[in-house]
């Protein structure tokens, strides 16, 4: 298996069809446990550019820095040139008033620490991690094109939790008048049963040229099949001790999907995490979904789904499961 390369939304860069996302690098869980430490770290990371991969996604608070850290060591053994890294910018950073949020201080402060940590010069995309009502949009929109002009920053893009099309359509619109560099890309949660960005969100982004890339693909592991309509959610899954998420997910409506998934991964010979992510590959308006793992197995089979063909009726079928 090799991952194939396609445009970063509407930019002229050329990233891998699955990109690979470091969330799980250097966090530390409620045991006091690290758990994905910096060797596993790095065989992750050896095992996606073995598969083509060349997408790296990660944040400054992930892991408090430890993440970016990893990635940074691992970088400083290859090529920079051949990998594009994505990082983010929001939260807090540090214990005082403007530690946190896209005010200049803070953006200024963090972009110095992120090259610091990933050990290089520029990132290729900077997400704002969420907005900040609190900042206006001129003064953040005007740093972060300081950012680009600077050379720290290729890209930038807008992560999210609760999207909202207006916010990033005003940022944009500030950026065309003034001459500022846009938002390109947006990172949203998307997948076959969080549907919350059909409509005026992707529109939206359809409308301004702002490429998906999407967060959450196998719905915190319900599109994997690891969860039963009618038995007790595994000892220790996300499911079992989370009861926030099991309520979000471990619904009829949600189950329902999943049953059209599981049909058409029996129907193609993959697994249904496979065809979760295939759905989110074959999508116009998605540029790559952000798969991440534990484990070199797991990253294996996700980046696998890469191979899976779907028939336009299959794609069509998935894309029904589930309405907004």
């Amino acid at each position: 298996m090799s991952l194939e390369t396609v445009s970063l939304g509407r930019t002229g860069l050329k990233v891998s069809e699955v990109a690979f996302g470091t969330w799980r690098f250097g966090r530390e869980n409620d045991r006091g446990e690290i758990e994905v430490g910096r060797e596993r770290a790095h065989e992750l990371l050896d095992a996606y550019a073995d598969a083509g991969g060349n997408f790296v996604d990660t944040a400054d608070m992930y892991g408090e820095g430890r993440a970016e850290t990893y990635i940074g060591e691992w970088l400083a053994e290859r090529d920079r040139e051949d990998f594009v890294v994505a990082s983010k910018i929001y939260w807090p950073t540090r214990d005082d008033p403007n530690g946190t949020g896209l005010n200049r201080k803070h953006l200024r402060r963090n972009i110095d620490r992120i090259l610091d940590r990933l050990g290089t010069d520029y990132v290729d995309l900077l997400y704002t991690h969420r907005w900040d009502d609190e900042t206006p949009a001129e003064e953040f929109m005007r740093t972060l094109d300081d950012f680009v002009r600077e050379g720290k920053v290729n890209y930038l893009g807008t992560s999210t939790f609760e999207p909202n099309a207006w916010k990033v359509a005003k940022a944009n619109e500030i950026a065309r008048r003034e001459g500022y560099e846009p938002f390109k890309l947006a990172q949203p949660r998307f997948n076959l049963v969080n549907r919350e960005i059909e409509g005026n969100y992707l529109d939206m982004c359809r409308d301004y040229d702002v490429g998906i890339v999407p967060w959450s693909p196998l719905a915190g592991g319900f599109l994997t099949g690891k969860y039963s309509r009618t038995e007790e959610p595994p000892a220790n899954s996300r499911a079992a001790t989370d009861q926030q998420f099991a309520d979000s997910y471990l619904t009829a409506e949600n189950f329902d999907a999943l049953e059209v998934v599981e049909d058409v991964a029996e129907e193609v010979e993959a697994t249904p995490a496979q065809v979760s992510l295939a759905w989110l590959i074959h999508h116009d308006q998605v540029t790559a979904p952000i798969v991440g793992a534990r484990t070199v197995d797991q990253l294996e089979e996700n980046l696998a789904a890469a191979d899976v063909t779907l028939t336009e009726e299959q794609f069509e079928r998935l894309d029904a499961a589930k309405s907004v």
